[in-house]
């Protein structure tokens, strides 16, 4: 593959965007600084009322987790999204909400706080979508250890620099990506300090082999 077939982006900081991925390609998102959570949703390319559910993914998957060879369906309990690599080998978060206003103000935060789920909104407007609500959201490499008492903790990711995760799209579809916000928790990391997300889209593999 010609280098100059992928598109490349950067998800800043604090920041939220929305990205049209085609059928079989495949899409790599790197933690560049091995600290920064990644919100993630995906309607579809038809149908954008169709979205990502955290709930029929646990349910297909059979796990709380996601990990690698697992897939993100859909409300229609679709194929959404396939994670074909994961170079961390993470337990990639699907119970926690996307972060809000809420939460921000039960932090002790005064005034506006920006939010992975204002940035879903946000993402979503700039390419001519709407949605009524907010979504559950896939939480890239966020780590939430779950207890046998189902206790759950947040703490910083256990990614390094450089680490990623690949995954195929098994429809058309619109993809949403949060570069967490949260500088309140360690969950972006000990220091609480919010990175860029680096996003690599590659076309569709020959014979859809990734």
């Amino acid at each position: 593959m010609a280098e100059g077939d992928v598109r490349s982006t950067v998800v800043p900081a604090g920041r939220g965007v929305a990205i049209s991925v085609r059928h079989g390609e495949i899409v790599r998102l790197t933690n560049t600084y091995g600290s920064q959570v990644v919100d993630l949703w995906a309607l579809g390319g038809e149908d954008p009322a169709e979205h990502s559910s955290m709930d029929h993914t646990r349910s297909k998957n059979s796990n709380i987790f996601f990990k690698t060879g697992m897939t993100v369906y859909s409300s229609e309990r679709r194929a959404m999204l396939t994670m074909v690599e994961d170079r961390a080998g993470l337990c990639h978060d699907t119970l926690l909400c996307p972060c809000n206003a809420a939460i921000y103000r039960e932090l002790g935060c005064k005034g506006a706080h920006r939010s992975c789920t204002g940035n879903f909104h946000e993402a979503l407007e700039r390419v001519g979508h709407t949605c009524p609500f907010t979504p559950a959201s896939l939480n890239v490499f966020m780590n939430v250890p779950v207890q046998m008492d189902g206790t759950v903790d947040r703490v910083p990711p256990a990614s390094m620099p450089g680490d990623y995760v690949r995954l195929r799209a098994e429809m058309d579809l619109t993809l949403v990506l949060s570069a967490c916000p949260q500088d309140v928790t360690p969950i972006n990391g000990a220091e609480r300090q919010v990175r860029d997300v680096h996003v690599d889209i590659a076309p569709a593999a020959p014979g859809g082999v990734a």
